[in-house]
């Protein structure tokens, strides 16, 4: 009997099993003083949290202590990345050395070379942490191994720690500011305001600049719809001017060719001029008498 009460007492555990019962007991949590004060009345928060570690293998009241909601994104502290990173099967060893100016993590996985990282006082000032009132000041020793850490443990065991940052990387990362408004843009583009109406194309306008359009339509250089096209900008063309540009791009019919002058032959061409002399000498004489 007491082993079966023992073994109750060791299967005992509070991880919802569904949704609903994962709300219920987020709502429990957040009316509860003992948690952190990120989650004191917000059950978004330790759902968040709760399936947060559950993708990360924590159970809800682990979770719930060792996730920190910053700049309202969750980030694990120090002590729980190393812990998550240690139960990975593949983890080996791990060396940490800080001298006050340089931190310096050497982590080993199985089969894998040595990741080594630093972080450095100077590395601090550069982004402006040393200045800051808080752990920087307080414990500057202890935030040099903590960012050389994890810097190492996410280098090493990406798979373990699933994109999630230190606590004490997520606190010094300036919070999101609030940009206002988006400008939303469309990806197609914004339809242009409708073009003041033209007038009618003069017709004096168009008679002027029909033979120096037709010119250009006879040389190749545009076609009828090209020239339409052009004048319409200027002012509405009517379908008979339309018609008159059409026509006059088509080609001039070739002019008729000259009839050939008669040919005649010498002889009788002679003959001709004989006959001619010889009535011209009958009609002198018919004068005279």
């Amino acid at each position: 009997m007491s082993t079966e009460i023992t073994t109750q007492k060791q299967n005992f555990s509070l991880a919802p099993k569904d949704l609903d019962e994962a709300m219920r007991f987020a709502d429990m949590l957040a009316g509860s003083s003992i948690v952190p004060k990120d989650y004191i009345g917000k059950p978004g928060n330790c759902l968040v949290a709760i399936q947060w570690g559950m993708e990360l293998g924590l159970q809800p009241m682990q979770a719930m202590q060792s996730i920190a909601v910053i700049n309202g994104r969750p980030s694990l502290w120090g002590d729980a990345m190393l812990a998550l990173v240690k139960a990975h099967p593949a983890f080996e060893w791990i060396k940490e050395e800080c001298d006050g100016n340089v931190a310096i993590c050497t982590i080993k996985r199985r089969g894998e070379p040595e990741v080594v990282q630093s972080f450095s006082m100077e590395e601090a000032k550069r982004a402006g942490l040393t200045g800051k009132q808080g752990p920087w000041t307080q414990y500057p020793k202890r935030m040099l191994q903590m960012r050389a850490r994890g810097f190492a443990l996410r280098d090493a065991f990406p798979d373990a720690l699933r994109g999630v940052v230190s606590a004490e990387e997520a606190r010094d990362t300036p919070a999101e500011r609030d940009m206002g408004a988006a400008e939303v843009v469309s990806s197609r583009p914004a339809q242009a305001a409708a073009p003041a109406a033209l007038p009618d194309y003069s017709q004096s306008a168009f008679a002027d600049n029909l033979p120096k359009w037709s010119a250009l339509m006879h040389s190749g250089a545009k076609t009828a719809d090209q020239i339409i096209a052009i004048v319409s900008t200027k002012g509405v063309l009517s379908e008979a001017q339309k018609a008159q540009i059409r026509a006059a791009a088509q080609p001039k019919p070739a002019p008729a060719p000259e009839p050939e002058p008669e040919v005649i032959d010498a002889p009788e061409q002679k003959a001709q001029a004989d006959d001619d002399g010889w009535l011209q000498d009958y009609e002198a004489t018919e004068a005279q008498q």
